[in-house]
């Protein structure tokens, strides 16, 4: 149903009538969709400043959602759930292979909507620039649940995402995390307030990404774990995998957790850049809290506890100060060490739930789970 506002059908009335009004500024269209076939069409021919506002319901394309359309910094495309009406896409009729929902555009704005089951990546974002992600999940897909990629990636804000049970099965879980930023270049991309759970690679991957991302208020917890029964599981599992394939770049991450990974907790994986890494935490992580073997880190005021490998591994190069493993620096007791409330729902305002796991009420070392 396309719905059109009074001034617009009053002045295609007037000029039916003759009375002159064909010089009134067209309006972009409001569009309300309650069905596959007028979702596809809104998304692939949406113009600067359409709204796609999306009917509650499940709905089951039969071919990607796509759209080459762009927005303005001034005047984005928005898709979004109506008002507070649960919205979920399901990949299930796509054919193998497929994404639920591609992107080659720029200035998008994109909410309250879950991704699910997608025989691919559920959400790819190539070469975007200006687009924001806020309180949508990617949940059960068939490989990284949202992805950023491409050169020409710039100024991309991902918030309050939940990305969960992604699995890879061709490949043995290798490749499926929550978060992929990937083969691709552009300053100014960010991710906050992230959940990454639960994926069989790692909660956030930056393979051959060669501009810096930001990351911040994000957890990353249970990833590389052999959910599905896989008899050749290949999951990495490591909390936020910062680097790869030769790439050189000073990646930032903040106020951020990782727990219970099968890798390690935060890594620079090859990376030789000055990555940052502030007041964080890694806790319960099979392997290392920290490793950054071979880059320019600076590590500070991060607390690790209990990972299987030790607090970290840290090359010549790194720059640690402030951290529990630094000397004179002690480690705060944890609140708590139950991780049931971190699975809990979202505040109003889609920021993480609250809780008081992994908090210590330190005001200068560890993430305050916030």
């Amino acid at each position: 149903m396309r719905r059109i506002s009074t001034l617009t059908a009053c002045s295609v009335a007037a000029a039916s009538l003759g009375l002159g009004l064909l010089a009134t500024p067209a309006h972009a269209a409001t569009v309300a969709v309650s069905n596959s076939t007028d979702l596809s069409n809104a998304i692939k021919n949406a113009t600067a400043g359409t709204v796609i506002q999306v009917r509650g319901g499940t709905y089951y394309p039969t071919a990607t959602l796509q759209s080459t359309a762009n927005g303005t910094s001034s005047s984005p495309i928005t898709l979004t759930a109506y008002g507070s009406e649960t919205v979920k896409i399901d990949g299930s009729s796509l054919p193998s292979g497929s994404w639920i929902f591609k992107l080659t555009a720029d200035y998008w704005n994109v909410s309250g909507i879950t991704f699910q089951n997608s025989p691919d990546s559920a959400v790819v974002c190539q070469s975007c620039t200006g687009t924001n992600w806020n309180n949508i999940k990617t949940v059960n897909g068939g490989d990284s649940g949202f992805t950023l990629t491409g050169d020409g990636t710039v100024n991309n804000t991902v918030k309050n995402l939940d990305s969960y049970g992604n699995y890879d099965a061709a490949t043995h879980g290798q490749n499926a995390d929550g978060v992929a930023i990937k083969f691709g270049s552009g300053t100014g991309n960010r991710v906050t307030g992230a959940r990454l759970f639960n994926n069989s690679d790692d909660g956030i991957d930056l393979w051959s990404f060669s501009s810096p991302v930001t990351i911040e208020h994000t957890w990353s917890f249970g990833n590389g774990k052999n959910r599905w029964g896989d008899l050749a599981f290949e999951g990495n599992g490591n909390g936020f995998k910062l680097g790869g394939n030769g790439v050189t770049v000073a990646h930032v991450v903040n106020n951020s957790a990782a727990w219970d990974n099968a890798g390690n907790g935060f890594t620079e994986n090859s990376d030789t850049g000055a990555i940052v890494i502030n007041r964080t935490t890694a806790y319960a992580n099979a392997k290392w809290g920290y490793y950054f073997a071979t880059s320019s880190a600076k590590l500070g005021r991060n607390l690790a506890v209990g990972n299987g490998s030790g607090q970290v591994g840290k090359g010549s190069k790194v720059t640690s100060a402030g951290n529990n493993w630094d000397s004179g620096i002690s480690t705060p007791s944890f609140v708590s060490t139950d991780a049931s409330t971190t699975y809990n729902a979202r505040t109003t305002d889609g920021s993480l739930p609250t809780t008081t796991f992994l908090t210590t009420g330190s005001t200068t070392i560890g993430a305050t789970m916030n």
